[in-house]
Formats: structure tokens, C-alpha cells, sequence
């Protein structure tokens, strides 16, 4: 009975394992049915859950690189890049020591004396802050060197790659370069680095000046570009690939003349060093087409590493209002004439006049007597433009005021621009006005005013762009003609207003004697104006003023036109606000009129391109050239000439040649200020110019060692 009950058994275990294999195979055969279906469905329809596999599997093997667009190049009338695009780096140094390479090679700082010592050679830090800065106090992974760690150029970036140290590492950054510093700052502008967030490329974006009104047209559109890997990771060219060029920014071409415009900066500088004005602004046109050959302010700032930029963000030239004082009397002279009011050599008696009950003063109260209005103007009598306004009437007048455009914008495309206004609804108001009190301008809206009195009465649009220009192409995208925006005056009234001008400076008894010029022949006229308190009234104080002169040259036939304003300077009493002025106004005026007298000289001599070359073959190429040339340092090949290939010149130009070598003091007498400016600068020395006309004395010795410390000082006659 027992062994039948154990056959049972048995039996029914191996019915039992049947029944399991049996179902272990038929879920291993649907199993398998379920994958075999998945996988036929996914082979065919080539998705799952939403995902396209085909896609996935392409952008595996895709790479997708963005193609950067170049920002377009800003450049001077002549074609000299005055903003252009570069990389900057950003330093810094990992100090973790757990950080090695390939066989076991540091990437960390492994000796920090040797590494302060070649960030300090190369980098505007000392070696003990370096150093410091190496061993901070708290177990840093890495450090950064502050400011002397940032923008730092490619060659810098060369020099320290060159020391070979272990953990030095370099971010770079695209940036903007402007290779002539404090150079129409404010007008050009700049442009800093901004990350987009759709391609993680860090690109340029204009925050100021001629940068940010062009800042589209400059920006360019970024490409991109696709191609195919393999396995390994390999590229392969199997016809998917796809590029798109990127569309570099397009150049824009300014008025601004280099040689004039650096000269402007160097002598404005000299000045606002000397007496240190709240604000001094300095604009020179070309008369007969509106074009801003030069203009600055002070205080300024260097656009490529931002010093100075914290003291003045405005652009005063256009964004500063401010009362013109006795250069107004240039405009009431010429609405008089203009509208049939003007007798010259009528008398009246100057010192005081009573309008309304309410004194007009002259700025020598006690007057001249009974003098004509011709010599009223050369004295700057503030009561002959009294008597002008009382007999033209209130209405007549300010009709020639609105046809100056006085309180209208001078659309440069800047924004801010501060229009003006004027005090006029009583009789001593409407007075004031005509030697330029209770009126605010602009230095722009001087500017434009001007060239109706230069352009044999009309006035014409300040230009300081020409023309945008694909840089590919050199197709020019878009032009901007001279433009004519009004007849204010005739023809005839200009040349009255003009040879009043020429009193300014050449009568005995006029006040604008410091602004001769030999061999030409100029027209001025000076402006001394309170300064509003921002109330009702003025300061007060000996540094209460805004001193000015606007000229125009040559007289007989003009050209140019330069206007310097100078705000509340610190006067020691050595100088007056003429003579500091002149020290501006004469040579930028001499060297505008010299340029204009080469440029239509037949004799001119080409300069040839020496830059790279050695110095014996300089010489010898402008020796063969008729060029009178000098050089700095007495290395064997040539770094940098003073004006550019190709360029043309008289015989009595200058060449300065930068070589590399140690540098010796040239004998600079007999040299013009430009050519003493230009050769300093290029020296790197620090210059004191006194005086005008050609130097004569200079404080270092010719022949003397010269450094980065060096200072001289150049008198002028």
C-alpha cells in the first residue's frame, strides 16, 4: 500500500514539473513573441515612447559648433581702426594639490615664489601681493588675481605662458580693443561682453557712444556649423553636414582725423592737468562739409580698461546744457546785421545801460567812453549787444535764434541730448540773451550755429559718420551726405561777422590777441560766462566761470572751425583762461591748417611701409623717400612709424620711427608741438608742453636715458 501511495506521489510530482516546464516555456516563448514584436516595431517605426531613435541617434553622432560673428571695425576718416575686436583673458591658479595630470603631472601651483615673481613681471601687480594672493588664509581650491588678473591681452598672455608654471590656467573672453586709449572716448564709445543665452557665446554689445547708436549694424548674425562622427568619435563626410557662414558686423567710417584728433587729446590733457576745470569740451569741424574732424571732453576715460570712466559717464558735448556768454555776441552781431539793424560805426556809451530799470553791465564796469559798436564787439561789450537786441526788438531777435536752431536737437543719434532753453518774457531777460546769459546751448548746437557764419551763411548737419561698409564686399551699405539744414544769414553777413571776428584778434584794443597764428589768419571770438547755481542766480567766486573761444580759419577762406569751452578751472594766477585756451586752440588750429595746406601742396611725399622691417632698411627707404624722420631706441628693427603707409606728406613732416632697443632722448628743438607730442607718447614718456610755435628748450638733456619714469618738459616759441 505504501509503495502505491509513493508511485502516486512520484507521479504526480513529474505531472507537477510538467505542467511548470510546460508553463515556463510557453512565458519564456511570449516573453520572447513580445521582444521579437517590440523590436520589429521599434526597427519600424523607429520611436519610442515619443522619442524618435533616428533623430537621438544622429544628434549622438552630430557635433554643433557656433561660428562667432566678427563685431564690425570702427575707423577714423582715413581708415586707421579706432575700435576692433580681440580676446582677452581672464587669470587664474589652481592651489589644490590633489589636481595631477598624465603621469602624475602637478596642475597646480608647485612654487609659489617663482610664480609671483612672473605674474609680477608681466602684470601690473607687485610680487608681495602676488604672492599673497597665492597663499590665501583660508584651503583654497584656486585663486584670482583681482583686477591685474583681468583683461589681460594675448602677448601678456604669451609672456606668461613662457615661465612655464604648472596650474596657471586662462579664460578667454572676446573683447574689444582701442589701440589710441583716451581717444574721442565718448563719442566712439564701447562695447562690453554679454552672454546669450540661446548658444552660451559670449558676444559684444555697444553701451555708449557711436558703439551702442551702430550697435546692430555692428553686431553681425553668428553662423553655425554640423558634422558627422563615427564610433570612435571620428568626423565623416557622409553628405549630412551643414554650414552656415557667419555674417561678420559691418564697419563704420567716421570723420574723426587720427592726427588731429590725438594732438586735440594730448593738449587737452595738458591743460585740464594744469588747472583741473569741473568740465572742458573741445570740438573741430570742417566748415564747408560739417564734419567733426576732432572733439573731446574732460574728464574722459580710457575705453579699452575703463579708468575713468566712473568720474563722468555722460557725453557733455551733447548731454550738458549750459549758458555760451560772450560767444553768443558772434549771433546777435549777425541777426543785426542780417536784418538791416546794424550801424557799426554808430557810438554808444558802454560801462552801464538801463533796461527796464534793471543795469546791464560791461565786464569792465567803469566802460570805454563813447565807443562804436564795431569796437564794442572786439571789447566784448555786453551793452553794445543790449543796445543790438533793444533796437532789433524782442521778436525779430528771437526769430534769428530759432533760425540758428538754438533749441533744437542736432540729431547726432546720441541719446540724452540736453535741447536748451531760454529765460525771455521780460525786457532785461530778452537783453540778456544777446551777450549769452539766460540761454542754455549745447556745444553741438555752438557747433552748427557756426558753420552758418564759415559757410558764407549756410548752416550745416554736424557729421561725425560717413558711411557703413560691408566688410566682406567693401560695398558701402549706407552713406551719409553732407546736409544742409538751414539759411540763417546771407552771404554778406557772414563775411561782416567774420571781419568782426578778425578785430577779436588783430585790433589793439581786442581781447582774442592770444589766439594768432603766423602765416594765417584768424577769426575769434572769447565768451566769459557765469556759471548758474542750479537756482536763480550764480556762483559766486573767482572759479565761477565758463571761459570759451569759438574760431574760424583761415579768415579770408574758411576752413575750420574750433570752439573750446572750459568750466569753472582753478586759476593759479600764472595764466589766464585766454592763454590756457590758446595753448589748446593754436596748434590744433596750426596743424588743421598745415594738413589742409599739404593737402592741396603738389609736392607731396608718400611714406613707405617700414613697420616689421629692420631699422637700416628704414632709414634707407625714407632717406630715398625725401622724408626727414627720427628714432626711438637703437634696436634692430622697427616696432611702429608715426603716420602710416602710403600716406602723403610735405618735406617738413616728421616720421618717427619706434624701434625696439634702449631708448635715448632726442634733440627736439625746432620741432612742431604734434611732432614733440607724437614722439613722446610713442616713447612712453611723460610730457609738460609750454608755450606755442616750435620748441627751443627741453628740461632732458638729447642723448640721456629714457623710462617709463621719465618726464620732460618742451618750451615752445
Amino acid at each position: 500500500m505504501n509503495k502505491l501511495n509513493n508511485r502516486n506521489k512520484q507521479k504526480k510530482r513529474r505531472e507537477n514539473r510538467s505542467r511548470y516546464g510546460q508553463f515556463l516555456l510557453l512565458l519564456c516563448l511570449g516573453v520572447f513573441l513580445c521582444m521579437v514584436l517590440r523590436f520589429t516595431y521599434v526597427s519600424v517605426f523607429k520611436n519610442v515612447g515619443g522619442y524618435n531613435l533616428s533623430e537621438m541617434a544622429k544628434s549622438l553622432y552630430t557635433q554643433s559648433n557656433v561660428i562667432s560673428a566678427k563685431r564690425g571695425t570702427i575707423y577714423d576718416a582715413n581708415g586707421q581702426p579706432l575700435a576692433e575686436d580681440t580676446n582677452v583673458y581672464t587669470m587664474y591658479a589652481i592651489l589644490n594639490k590633489k589636481q595631477v595630470g598624465l603621469d602624475n603631472k602637478p596642475m597646480y601651483i608647485t612654487d609659489k615664489e617663482k610664480a609671483a615673481k612672473a605674474i609680477s613681471s608681466v602684470l601690473p601687480i607687485s610680487y608681495k601681493q602676488a604672492l599673497k594672493d597665492l597663499n590665501p588664509s583660508t584651503n583654497a581650491f584656486q585663486v584670482e588675481f583681482g583686477s591685474a588678473g583681468t583683461n589681460i591681452s594675448l602677448t601678456q598672455k604669451q609672456k606668461l605662458d613662457s615661465y612655464h608654471i604648472s596650474g596657471l590656467n586662462f579664460l578667454q573672453q572676446p573683447s574689444r580693443l582701442y589701440p589710441n586709449g583716451v581717444f574721442a572716448s565718448h563719442i566712439i564709445g564701447y562695447a562690453s561682453a554679454n552672454s546669450n543665452s540661446s548658444d552660451s557665446k559670449v558676444s559684444l554689445t555697444g553701451q555708449m557712444g557711436i558703439e551702442k547708436v551702430y550697435n546692430e549694424l555692428l553686431t553681425g548674425k553668428n553662423g553655425y556649423k554640423t558634422t558627422q562622427l563615427n564610433n570612435a568619435g571620428v568626423e565623416v563626410d557622409n553628405g549630412e553636414s551643414v554650414n552656415k557662414p557667419a555674417k561678420n558686423g559691418d564697419d563704420v567710417y567716421t570723420t574723426l582725423d587720427y592726427r588731429l584728433q590725438s594732438l586735440l587729446e594730448t593738449e587737452m590733457t595738458s591743460v585740464y592737468n594744469q588747472v583741473h576745470p569741473k568740465t572742458m569740451n573741445a570740438v573741430l569741424m570742417n566748415a564747408k562739409t560739417g564734419d567733426i574732424l576732432a572733439a573731446t571732453q574732460r574728464p574722459t576715460f580710457n575705453a579699452t580698461t575703463k579708468q575713468g570712466l566712473s568720474s563722468i559717464w555722460r557725453n557733455t558735448l551733447i548731454q550738458d546744457s549750459y549758458e555760451p556768454g560772450s560767444t553768443m555776441k558772434i549771433f546777435t552781431v549777425a541777426s543785426s546785421i542780417n536784418s538791416g539793424h546794424y550801424n557799426g560805426n554808430a557810438t554808444y556809451h558802454s560801462g552801464k545801460y538801463l533796461v527796464d530799470g534793471k543795469v546791464v553791465p560791461d565786464w569792465n564796469t567803469n566802460g570805454w567812453g563813447n565807443i562804436t559798436y564795431n569796437k564794442g564787439f572786439a571789447l566784448s561789450s555786453n551793452v553794445a549787444m543790449a543796445h543790438l537786441e533793444q533796437q532789433m526788438g524782442a521778436k525779430t531777435w528771437r526769430n534769428y535764434m530759432n533760425r540758428f536752431q538754438f533749441f533744437t536737437s542736432t540729431n547726432l543719434g546720441f541719446p540724452g541730448e540736453e535741447t536748451g532753453s531760454v529765460q525771455f518774457n521780460y525786457p532785461i531777460e530778452q537783453a540778456n540773451t544777446a551777450f549769452g546769459q539766460g540761454i542754455q546751448v549745447n556745444a553741438m548746437q555752438m557747433m552748427r550755429a557756426l558753420t552758418s557764419i564759415a559757410n558764407g551763411g549756410t548752416m550745416l548737419q554736424p557729421r561725425l559718420v560717413t558711411k557703413i561698409v560691408d566688410p566682406k564686399t567693401k560695398k558701402v551699405i549706407k552713406s551719409y551726405p553732407k546736409k544742409v539744414v538751414g539759411h540763417p544769414i546771407t552771404a554778406s553777413t557772414a563775411k561782416q561777422v567774420i571781419q568782426h571776428m578778425e578785430d577779436v584778434v588783430y585790433k589793439s584794443y581786442g581781447i582774442g590777441g592770444a589766439y594768432k597764428i603766423p602765416g594765417y589768419k584768424i577769426a575769434a571770438k572769447t565768451g566769459t560766462a557765469q556759471v548758474s547755481d542750479g537756482k536763480s542766480g550764480y556762483e559766486s567766486g573767482d572759479d565761477s566761470y565758463l571761459y570759451s573761444v569759438a574760431g574760424i580759419a583761415p579768415a579770408n577762406n574758411p576752413k575750420y572751425i574750433l570752439y573750446i569751452t572750459m568750466k569753472q578751472p582753478h586759476l593759479t594766477g600764472t595764466k589766464t583762461a585766454s592763454q590756457l585756451m590758446a595753448e589748446i586752440f593754436n596748434p590744433v588750429m596750426r596743424l588743421a591748417l598745415e594738413e589742409n595746406v599739404n593737402a592741396e601742396s603738389q609736392n607731396s611725399l608718400k611714406v613707405p611701409s617700414i613697420t616689421g622691417k629692420s631699422t637700416s632698411e628704414a632709414k634707407a627707404e625714407l632717406k630715398a623717400a625725401g622724408l626727414k624722420y627720427s628714432i626711438i631706441g637703437d634696436g634692430d628693427k622697427v616696432l611702429d612709424q608715426s603716420i602710416d603707409a602710403n600716406e602723403k606728406v610735405s618735406k617738413n613732416r616728421m616720421v618717427i620711427v619706434q624701434t625696439n632697443g634702449s631708448k635715448t632722448m632726442a634733440n627736439l628743438k625746432g620741432w612742431s608741438r604734434y611732432d614733440v607730442a607724437t614722439y613722446c607718447r610713442m616713447a612712453g614718456i611723460g610730457a609738460e608742453l609750454d608755450g606755442d610755435g616750435y620748441a627751443y628748450k627741453q628740461s632732458v638733456k638729447p642723448g640721456a636715458s629714457l623710462d617709463g619714469g621719465t618726464k620732460v618738459t618742451i618750451k615752445f616759441k
